[in-house]
């Protein structure tokens, strides 16, 4: 700007309208009933926040004891503010409404469902439900420096079509990505291991807008000199859909990213480059060079990579000997040569889906959990929506034999090489061949049909959309010309027209049948715009592989899947009807196939209350493969192998079969060690395979890796080893005696029950079992259903667990002995569900931690205590438990006598201070059980 000074002197300078360095020089003004007037309009907004005169927030605050007053009419207030003083709005940022009771805050182009509540007031635990929401959300969001920080850094505006929407960040992105910022400073310093960690945010919870907020939090920062950012996803698809996302967000990232059409293209955008840029490419672009220095894109240190869905690209460290008749060499995973790539960038991994329990792997590589946002978190905070299980299998009747399929299959292969076993699984396709059989194709169709046009009628929203999701291209074009042999009006030659389409992939040499469906990336591209059109009459959309991740249309409400699934697959194929959409309640899953228990496995990943992993030492990784290392070293000591390591091709070639003949020839128990250790040796590189100590090794534990096979290829137990043809027939037989046909029938339905809300437990869905006509089948599904909701509580609270579990065993003891009837053993099992979600609930509205909570039970459980001390007393207790034990332990805390014994001092030295447990001359070991009872917490929460 320009000013006249005292000399009448023309000066220029630099005027900033906010302060982000320096909080205390900006001014910050609240105003109750503030007046506005435009026109021949009088309004007064309750409140209005005001910093440095600018009107950058607007509350709208109704009264907790009309109850007809709700949060919807504070935000049709605002909406009629917007419209009748739009002035006020010029310079706003967002909008808070409340009715007393809830508090959510949006932008002016935010519907009422995305206004969102904010959780948290540290960023560290969430808000007790004792606190109002409205206190926690403006402790939460108007600390001075978090407010400016949000303005600055955390609203976002993107334009659709031609549409502009204002972005608020929720709290769980807002924290996330703050100290995601933090740990990049951490991973990229000298001492930096540059490892960033990983953020699981569940699907559809805006996970690819954190990585925009990051993105815009790095291009600024001074501390990382302007960093180039490079986005890794393992799927073309998935690469163009973030890219556009982070396209339409430019403004906030200061620059227009570039997508990287080639290795070579990725190669001229990095060199030469010394700072800045924001660069999307996928992990396949990585591959080998001709030496070593080849695979080097850059040397530079600010280089920060994002790898999206990182526990799906992240594999691929170790080597792997590629054979032919003539040479042998070693062949790495992508992930490898990305890192070869890029040696000193550092990595940070955003994922959907949780790493599962006995994966170490992804955060071996990447770090550990920086933020978690999960699946019930989400829909709790109106993010995304329930999605409900509805069991609709086509019998092809999957017996009891299916079942087993998957560890039947496992046996059978048990003892063959790796190579053999994917060539079977390939020849196993001959069960699709099964499920896309024409009566069930045609019993199926007929069902969709029926099923999908009931469900649109049933839909408060006017519209809907929906996707099935087929086994193989070939039973997807049969459902395809089945549904439309029942509905000839759906179909269209017309790529704009028609009701129901197939997206796939495939090429000229398919059948002549198949080219309708068979498109290029345009043609995707367009049907993808008509399905997320609500007004296009597009509804219905038969997938196979594609569309399954990273696809968002809000208004798809069901998915029909007739394809096996497990896992991260399936947990994130079911999110596409998760999404928030007008009075959307929430998705609906139809399986054809029978996923059920694939479901529950997965859902054990998302469920559990306590988040909390135990870290990878990588140090200890490394000296356990080393010491596996050392061991099979002595065990070839008598054998000479150098020359795989020093001579040609050839001679590697040579010493590979040199070395099997060498270890076959060692009595069993030794071949056995050799095979185990190996196996062991692989299970600890894959910990620390990023480390500098482990690289040195990478080709050597290659090496011993290639010996196993070839043992395992020329094993001569006649017993074990199996040729193909005998595989294949017992494959047969195990398919043949797995399925049977029959007509579709609804499962809950046959059982007497209401389909279930995924999370299980409901008031509503446990009264139902009541109803149910046969009992014993009742009461075998609720006792399940507790003893997995069991098995997730055990994970964080020894107490609660052991006491429900007794209560559960002491029931089922009764009706094992048909002390008393079942109808009021269902009755006990209904009560004992209650008790458990509202045991859940008390510790959350405890006003504690979870850890304090588990801590605060282990000392309530004494009796003597809970009624000579008190609740508030133990509580007390509890929190600095807490505190003590997390700042003493280690992660290898359980096989460190040390520090074992120095938390057990520190914990009878706290116990000691508060006189607990108080003496009960009824008990005489009562001081030692509550000792023992927690310790036992202790340990669990570091397990």
């Amino acid at each position: 700007v320009t000013y006249q000074d005292k000399h009448g002197d023309i000066k220029y300078t630099q005027a900033r309208i906010f302060d982000f360095n320096n909080i205390n020089n900006n001014n910050f003004l609240a105003v109750n009933q503030f007046t506005v007037v435009e026109g021949k309009t009088e309004k007064r907004p309750d409140m209005v926040i005001f910093v440095n005169g600018l009107p950058l927030v607007l509350f709208e605050l109704k009264t907790a004891s009309d109850e007809n007053i709700s949060l919807t009419s504070a935000f049709r207030q605002v909406k009629n503010y917007q419209n009748t003083i739009s002035s006020l709005f010029a310079y706003n940022a967002f909008n808070v409404i409340s009715d007393g009771i809830h508090a959510k805050a949006g932008t002016i182009t935010s519907n009422e469902d995305w206004y969102l509540p904010w959780k948290t007031i540290d960023g560290i635990d969430i808000a007790p439900r004792t606190i109002p929401q409205l206190e926690v959300l403006i402790k939460g969001m108007f600390d001075k420096k978090r407010l400016l920080d949000i303005v600055k850094q955390f609203i976002l505006f993107q334009k659709d079509d031609n549409d502009y929407k204002k972005i608020l960040a929720g709290y769980h992105q807002y924290h996330a990505v703050n100290i995601a910022v933090d740990s990049t400073y951490a991973a990229t310093s000298d001492e930096g291991d540059r490892r960033i960690g990983v953020i699981w945010h569940t699907q559809g919870s805006g996970k690819s807008l954190s990585m925009v907020f990051y993105a815009a939090k790095l291009v600024i920062s001074r501390e990382l000199s302007n960093p180039t950012v490079i986005v890794i996803t393992d799927r073309n698809d998935l690469d163009d859909q973030l890219y556009m996302t982070f396209s339409k967000s430019s403004d906030l990232l200061r620059s227009i990213p570039v997508q990287a059409d080639s290795r070579e293209h990725l190669k001229s955008l990095l060199e030469g480059r010394t700072s800045g840029g924001i660069i999307f490419t996928t992990v396949q672009k990585f591959t080998a060079g001709a030496d070593d220095t080849s695979n080097v894109l850059t040397n530079r240190k600010n280089v920060v990579v994002i790898v999206d869905e990182a526990h799906r690209s992240q594999y691929g460290f170790s080597a792997k000997v590629v054979q032919d008749t003539s040479q042998a060499f070693e062949k790495y995973g992508y992930a490898k040569y990305m890192r070869d790539g890029l040696p000193n960038a550092s990595y940070i991994g955003f994922t959907g889906t949780p790493i599962e329990l006995t994966d170490k792997n992804t955060r071996a590589v990447f770090g550990e959990y920086i933020d978690i946002y999960d699946m019930s978190r989400a829909v709790e905070d109106g993010t995304t929506v329930k999605i409900y299980y509805e069991s609709r299998i086509a019998k092809i009747d999957f017996t009891e034999e299916y079942e087993h399929l998957d560890d039947d299959y496992d046996e059978i292969t048990s003892y063959q090489e790796e190579v053999q076993t994917e060539t079977l699984k390939r020849k196993w396709a001959r069960l699709e061949a099964i499920v896309g059989a024409r009566p069930r194709i045609e019993s199926i169709s007929n069902d969709i049909v029926t099923h999908f046009e009931k469900r649109q009628e049933s839909m408060e929203t006017p519209v809907g959309k929906a996707m099935i999701v087929a086994m193989s291209r070939r039973i997807a074009i049969d459902l395809y010309n089945e549904i439309i042999n029942i509905r000839p009006n759906w179909h269209s030659d017309d790529l704009m027209k028609g009701k129901i389409k197939v997206v796939m992939t495939g090429s000229s040499s398919d059948p002549e049948d198949w080219q309708q469906h068979i498109g290029n990336k345009q043609r995707r591209e367009t049907l993808s715009r008509r399905m997320k059109d609500n007004n296009d009459e597009l509804e219905l959309v038969i997938v196979v592989d594609m569309w399954l991740t990273g696809f968002d249309v809000p208004s798809m409400h069901t998915m029909y899947i007739d394809k096996p699934m497990q896992g991260h697959n399936l947990m994130q194929a079911i999110a596409r009807v998760n999404r928030v959409f007008k009075e959307k309640q929430g998705g609906l899953v139809v399986d054809y196939i029978g996923i059920a228990d694939k479901l529950k496995e997965a859902l054990v990943q998302y469920t559990d209350d306590d988040r909390d992993q135990t870290g990878i030492d990588t140090k200890l990784a490394v000296s356990v493969m080393e010491e596996k290392l050392d061991v099979i070293r002595e065990l070839l000591h008598n054998h000479n192998y150098d020359k795989y390591f020093t001579g040609s091709k050839a001679d590697k070639l040579k010493s590979i079969m040199e070395t099997i003949d060498y270890v076959i020839s060692l009595r069993e128990e030794r071949k056995k060690d050799f095979i185990k250790l190996t196996s062991e040796l692989s299970k600890a590189y894959s910990l620390c395979s990023t480390t500098d100590e482990a690289a040195e090794y990478n080709i050597e534990i290659g090496f011993y890796k290639t010996i196993r096979a070839g043992i395992i290829k020329l094993a001569t137990d006649g017993s074990k080893k199996k040729t193909i043809d005998q595989l294949d027939a017992e494959l047969n037989q195990l398919i043949a005696k797995s399925l049977k046909s029959d007509e579709v029938i609804d499962i809950m339905a046959a059982t007497g029950l209401a389909r279930p809300d995924i999370s299980i437990l409901s008031d509503e869905f446990l009264e139902e079992f009541k109803k149910v006509e046969h009992k014993n089948v009742a009461i075998e599904m609720l006792r399940r259903l507790i003893e997995g909701k069991i098995k997730s509580i055990s994970r964080s609270t020894l107490v609660r667990s052991r006491l429900f579990s007794e209560m559960l065993e002491d029931t089922l003891r009764k009706y094992q002995n048909r002390l008393i009837e079942s109808t009021v053993i269902i009755q006990e099992l209904i009560n004992l569900a209650k008790d458990i979600t509202k045991a859940v609930e008390e510790g959350k509205e405890s006003g504690l931690s979870e850890d304090e909570y588990a801590f605060y039970e282990a000392l309530s459980s004494n009796v003597t205590a809970k009624d000579v001390m008190g609740t508030d007393i133990l509580k007390e207790i509890a929190i600095e438990l807490t505190k003590k034990i997390k700042s003493s332990a280690t992660i290898d805390w359980q096989v460190r006598s040390s520090v074992q014994a120095k938390i057990k001092f520190e914990i009878k030295l706290l116990l000691r201070e508060y006189n607990y447990p108080p003496d009960d001359p009824k008990d005489l070991n009562n001081y030692d059980k509550s000792i023992k009872l927690i310790l036992d917490q202790t340990e669990l929460m570091f397990n």
